[in-house]
């Protein structure tokens, strides 16, 4: 066997609309995550890390290149990611590791690298450039079904009625569990082929395990399905009913006409915001078991690390792509600017010296993800990237001039459904929002001439009542526009910006190509 090199192993895990909120370590009253919080008392938790964007594919984006959706333009799920964009993956190939996806990374691939009938062009369901991948699970969950198959489960039903309760779909939510059982689900099969690839290994390797999980389906089998009492639970965030609710802008009123509830629950019919407080809170229910059968695969994970004698040496990551409303303001999923949508878990673990057991309640971002990787891969973060590095956090310190607000934006416009599709008759490029959040404040600008939203956190942490157009907040909603507008002229595209061509040559930054090399 050759000597092992000095690097550390890399474990990159993102769950998928998983809320910040929804862990023990966390404070959560009712959620079970016993292995995820022991990992936080060995690493660092960040109480307050947010997404920069959703649904999954501009989410991703954000987290993969350390940009703003500002800056790298993935704006919905299918729309292509511009090849001239460097990436976690790219950045760790640059550095010597041969980074490995598990699962599925959703990035949409540059059709100018690619003939017209190409048959990458027919999804968003990509590959990140610079990942090789050791086991695909797109959304039609092929070679899971097989898998499944091979133990002798019924998958006839397919993608995604397999996911359908045992009894069949009805309007009201059940706990009822699917036919496959517990150590049979999708994040199973994931794990197991992980742990399986690790036992492989000779040399320090980079993994990315991309779990669906907690994501709708809303089902899960015992024991997980009846682990959390539906009438457990922290109160909903909602204003006083569908109509007070819909008032707080007209974005929150389309999307509680539009959500359907066979997005969430296959077979199901009608709006996600008619079903009864009962059926949200058992989807809820089945939503924590979720968690936790996650919860118990990190464990999984984390044992054989330590068997394999590889846990010392090992980076992990552990956060989501973007969050889950879950009942919030009478609707799941994730969009719009509620934080419901965008607040996500992180927890960090880097071996060697470094702080155990710190809860760090400054604000953090999905963009910060690709420096610290970088920082802690052993190589300098390029300046250009809109995120910082957390490496100071995990090292025990406190970084000077740390941001004292937190961005996302959302971007909902359709353009395969054409002009007429979009949104308040608008084009699609007035279909986008950006959000500035402060401990007190959260102001949402839009474009396209809809009225803007500011909540007051401290009187409303429910965001449940829209200040903007009150002259008490008059004062209040213009500074934070004009932070906003701020924030936007920094972060602009920096890829050249931070260079300049003298007559000694370039001088400054050039972003370069990472598949050439590090810088």
């Amino acid at each position: 066997m050759k000597e092992r090199s000095a690097r550390p192993n890399v474990l990159f895990i993102t769950c998928d609309q998983w809320r910040g909120d929804c862990l023990g370590a966390a404070g959560h009253p009712s959620i079970r995550t016993p292995n995820i919080d022991a990992l936080a008392r060995d690493g660092v938790l960040f109480r307050r890390h947010y997404a920069g964007a959703a649904p999954c594919s501009p989410a991703r984006a954000c987290l993969y290149t350390g940009l703003y959706q500002m800056t790298n333009r993935v704006c919905r799920n299918g729309t292509p990611l511009d090849a001239r964009h460097g990436n976690v993956a790219l950045a760790a190939r640059a550095l010597g590791y041969d980074p490995t996806l598990f699962g599925y990374s959703d990035i949409a691939p540059d059709p100018r690298r690619h003939a017209p009938g190409d048959p990458l062009l027919k999804s968003y369901e990509g590959v990140l450039p610079g990942f090789s991948v050791r086991q695909l699970l797109p959304e039609h969950q092929k070679p899971w079904l097989s898998w499944l198959r091979q133990r002798g489960i019924d998958t006839r039903a397919g993608f995604p009625m397999i996911h359908a309760p045992v009894g069949g779909p009805v309007d009201e939510v059940t706990l009822a569990p699917p036919v496959y059982r517990d150590g049979e689900t999708p994040a199973a099969f994931l794990a197991g082929e992980f742990i399986r690839w690790m036992g492989e290994q000779d040399e320090p390797w980079f993994a990315h395990l991309s779990f669906l999980s907690p994501h709708p389906p809303f089902v899960v089998p015992a024991p997980w399905n009846t682990l959390h009492d539906p009438a457990d639970g922290p109160a909903f965030a909602r204003a006083a009913g569908l109509e007070a609710e819909a008032a707080i802008h007209p974005l929150v009123a389309r999307e509680i006409e539009t959500q359907r509830r066979s997005n969430f629950l296959p077979g199901t019919k009608g709006r996600v915001a008619d079903w009864s407080e009962a059926s949200f809170r058992r989807i809820r229910a089945l939503y924590y078991g979720m968690i936790a059968e996650m919860d118990a695969l990190i464990g999984r994970i984390r044992a054989a690390l330590e068997s394999a004698g590889a846990w010392e040496d090992t980076i992990f990551v552990l956060t989501s792509d973007h969050a889950e409303r879950m009942g919030d303001h009478h609707l799941l999923g994730k969009g719009g600017f509620f934080d419901s949508s965008y607040h996500i878990p992180l927890v960090v673990r880097a071996p060697g010296p470094a702080a155990r057991g710190r809860i760090v309640d400054a604000f953090t971002e999905t963009v910060d993800i690709l420096p610290t990787l970088v920082e802690l891969m052993g190589a300098v973060p390029p300046p250009h990237l809109d995120g910082r590095s957390l490496a100071p956090f995990l090292r025990g310190e406190n970084p000077a001039a740390w941001r004292d607000a937190v961005h996302w934006e959302y971007d909902f416009r359709s353009i395969a459904d054409g002009a007429p599709a979009q949104p308040f008759g608008l084009k699609p490029q007035q279909c986008n929002l950006a959000v500035l959040r402060t401990d007190a404040l959260k102001y949402v600008h839009f474009a396209g001439g809809l009225p803007p939203v500011l909540f007051d956190l401290r009187e409303d942490p429910a965001e449940t009542r829209n200040v903007a157009g009150e002259e008490t907040y008059r004062g209040a909603r213009l500074a934070l526009a004009e932070r906003l507008l701020a924030w936007r002229a920094e972060h602009l595209d920096q890829s050249l910006a931070l260079a300049e061509l003298t007559a000694a040559g370039v001088a400054g930054h050039v972003a370069r190509d990472m598949r050439a090399g590090w810088n």
